[in-house]
């Protein structure tokens, strides 16, 4: 049996972990330099806030309701994520982490010892709701697909208080035939807008096509999607989530930056995140792209991109740095008032399969990257960074809204007065 533990608008719960006085009240969280609405509470989605809206279009809106308005606090979210999912691992004997709100759970020796699935998944929900006060759904199948599926029923359909279970085919049909093709785990918008051109609309309608037909049409993973569906086990979560193809770190300026050597360095960082993202899937990039930009609000509009091929794939932090340093000056433009920059990686190799150059010496340090790695696993993230990234904030996104680090920040910590 796998199980799916999610929680419920994560990053506007976690605002009401720590601050009892919102809990009942509609709250939204907003994106990087509190640009769009990223997340919103049940209260606040029941009276029609729509995410990834700009803030400014709608701020008389949710200042109409009186809407709890909150800067991502991603220091905050992070811890309670991890504390979430150390309570969800006492529940099983397989746990995958997926994302930062949810995680997969397989059972295999635990089964033995569970009467009732409904009831053991109140059980997860009741403890961490105990211990960190965050609500989550628990949804149970006898397939990854499935149990992703019930997940999706124990929050988003009626009749559902939390926990749904997905034990037989049959079980499985009065969920798969309330949910649309795109709501299903692995298929994406644009197979979805395929199977409606067959009118093959909801889950339960996927289901029943012929998986070798589905396969010639769109893909194996497809055809295994459709075998999951139908109870087949096929599939694990790391299959559905592939390697990246291309890893891009972008942000828009908290204020606006004109500065040279400032501009240098927050693109520098942002080489090294990219960098960083590379070597956790263990690929390597072979074009670089490095960009900023303006507002396209603004009278003039400015946006300059400039792709360097590597002759020997790299993922070294401090080999991008050198190639932002070597392209910066036919980007920057002097007077300009840049809102915008970013680096990606656009065309990746593995480590596998990495293709050497007999005329180019290597310009990348596995070594030294793996120990930059280490240090910053053990002290924290951006305990070491490369020079060249500086250390001037200039660049750092606005957080106008953003609530106090209760868990992570000495300042920050709640006091009890007695």
């Amino acid at each position: 049996m796998y199980c799916l533990v999610d929680a419920t608008s994560f990053y506007a719960s976690v605002e009401k972990v720590f601050d009892p006085s919102i809990r009942n009240k509609p709250v939204v969280v907003l994106t990087n330099n509190d640009g769009c609405i990223c997340a919103a509470c049940p209260i606040a989605k029941k009276l029609g806030i729509p995410k990834f809206t700009p803030y400014f279009q709608i701020k008389d809106l949710l200042h109409k309701h009186g809407v709890v308005i909150r800067s991502s606090n991603y220091e905050l979210y992070a811890d309670l994520s991890e504390r979430m999912m150390t309570i969800i691992a006492r529940y099983c004997d397989n746990q995958h982490v997926y994302s930062i709100d949810e995680a997969f759970l397989y059972f295999d020796r635990f089964h033995q010892v569970i009467d009732n699935w409904y009831d053991y998944g109140h059980q997860i929900r009741k403890a961490i709701w105990k211990e960190i006060r965050l609500p989550v759904g628990v949804g149970f199948g006898i397939t990854a697909t499935l149990a992703k599926a019930a997940n999706h029923a124990s929050k988003k359909l009626d009749g559902f208080d939390g926990v749904a279970v997905i034990d037989d085919v049959n079980s499985a049909a009065p969920i798969l035939q309330r949910m649309q093709t795109s709501e299903v785990w692995g298929v994406g918008s644009r197979i979805s807008k395929r199977l409606a051109a067959q009118h093959i609309y909801s889950a339960f309608d996927l289901a029943q096509q012929n998986p070798k037909d589905i396969r010639q049409q769109f893909s194996v993973m497809s055809e295994r999607t459709v075998n999951e569906l139908n109870g087949i086990s096929c599939l694990t979560w790391d299959e559905v989530k592939e390697p990246k193809k291309e890893i891009f770190s972008t942000r828009s300026f908290g204020e606006r930056i004109s500065d040279y050597h400032v501009l240098k360095a927050a693109l520098c960082s942002h080489a090294s995140i990219v960098a960083k993202k590379l070597r956790q899937q263990s690929s390597q990039v072979k074009k670089l792209m490095v960009f900023a930009s303006t507002s396209p609000h603004d009278d003039y509009y400015y946006k300059q991109a400039i792709v360097y091929s590597l002759v020997v794939p790299s993922n070294s932090a401090s080999y991008l740095a050198n190639i932002v340093s070597l392209v910066l000056p036919q980007i920057y433009q002097a007077g300009v008032n840049f809102y915008r920059c970013g680096v990606g990686a656009i065309e990746l190799a593995s480590d596998q399969f990495k293709q050497g150059d007999l005329f180019s010496v290597e310009k990348s340090d596995p070594a030294l990257m793996q120990c930059f790695d280490t240090i910053n696993k053990r002290y924290g993230a951006g305990a070491i960074n490369i020079a060249s990234a500086g250390q001037t904030e200039k660049w750092n996104m606005k957080r106008q809204f953003l609530s106090p680090q209760y868990t992570t920040n000495w300042r920050d910590i709640p006091k009890i007065r007695c």
